[in-house]
């Protein structure tokens, strides 16, 4: 079958790249300049042109602080991209998994969030992936909506990356301890959008449409994750720095973060039999993978 990804340089399109081949899932991607996400004729021609079996619409506008200063750029890719995107694939009569955050949240929940938890972003960001999640569902009856949350790999730009760059440089790094979520290693949760992605072309009649959470198993604040981070570095020999712990008051943004974002993943293994691994297993592989190209 032929899955069309759209984008071309964001962290999960590396990841379903990578995690395709050995599956019956070839992919395509779509990007710029000859695919605008933000243009419906663009997007329509490009779904009618490849035909693809399904559409993961994986490109967003992910400048979280920036989408404060930006809010219509950020409306336009997550909220209009993403109906356009499953406008397409509904003529055609496709399914469309749709990435989305846990930053459709409000953070004041004592405990993991569930699917059918009441939504209330605090952040442009936010509403604007929200409202991507409500068009997509009324343009599209066969729609996944996958939410997702603190994405790491040996691409692009993320926490762990930084960590160990800043690690290079400095003895002591100082981290928020009072935000609390799922670190999510993007190989993991290709595996399971490709497994998601099979299931909604060959299973339609059974297959179990909505939302779902998907992140690595387990929690942790952003303080644990940059001490683990550290902990996998120096199993590789790698630079360290001594993490220290601070409020997230100490450490302004422009966009204002939930302080609780922990995303229970129970309605994904009960309703499609798929369950990511443990965080801490995915920081040790991203670290493991980016020691290879540091000490080469």
């Amino acid at each position: 079958m032929r899955i069309l990804v759209t984008g071309r340089t964001g962290q999960l399109v590396h990841g379903l790249v990578e995690r395709s081949p050995g599956t019956d899932i070839a992919i395509v991607t779509a990007g710029r300049p000859d695919f605008d996400l933000t243009d419906e004729t663009s997007v329509m021609a490009t779904v009618a042109r490849l035909q693809p079996d399904a559409v993961i619409n994986a490109a967003a506008y992910t400048a979280v602080d920036k989408a404060e200063s930006e809010p219509e750029q950020a409306h336009l890719v997550n909220a209009l991209g993403a109906e356009f995107v499953a406008r397409a694939c509904a003529v055609h009569g496709i399914p469309v998994i749709q990435i989305s955050t846990d930053y459709v949240f409000d953070g004041g929940k004592a405990e993991p969030y569930r699917e059918d938890d009441a939504t209330a972003p605090i952040n442009v960001y936010g509403r604007s992936k929200l409202e991507g999640e409500v068009r997509v569902a009324r343009a599209c009856p066969q729609h996944v909506i996958l939410r997702t949350a603190w994405l790491h790999s040996p691409w692009g730009a993320n926490f762990v990356k930084t960590m160990l760059r800043l690690a290079a440089t400095r003895a002591e790094i100082q981290v928020v301890a009072d935000q609390r979520g799922s670190p999510t290693y993007v190989p993991d949760l290709a595996d399971a959008v490709l497994a998601i992605a099979a299931r909604a072309v060959t299973r339609r009649a059974d297959m179990a449409w909505g939302t779902y959470h998907a992140a690595n198993a387990g929690e942790a604040t952003w303080f644990d994750f940059a001490r683990e981070v550290m902990r996998c570095a120096a199993q590789r020999n790698l630079p360290t720095a001594e993490i220290l712990p601070i409020a997230a008051r100490d450490y302004p943004t422009a966009a204002r973060r939930p302080g609780e974002a922990r995303l229970a993943g129970a309605k994904l293994e009960q309703a499609l039999g798929l369950s990511l691994p443990d965080w801490r297993q995915g920081v040790a592989a991203c670290v493991a993978r980016l020691s290879v190209s540091h000490n080469d």
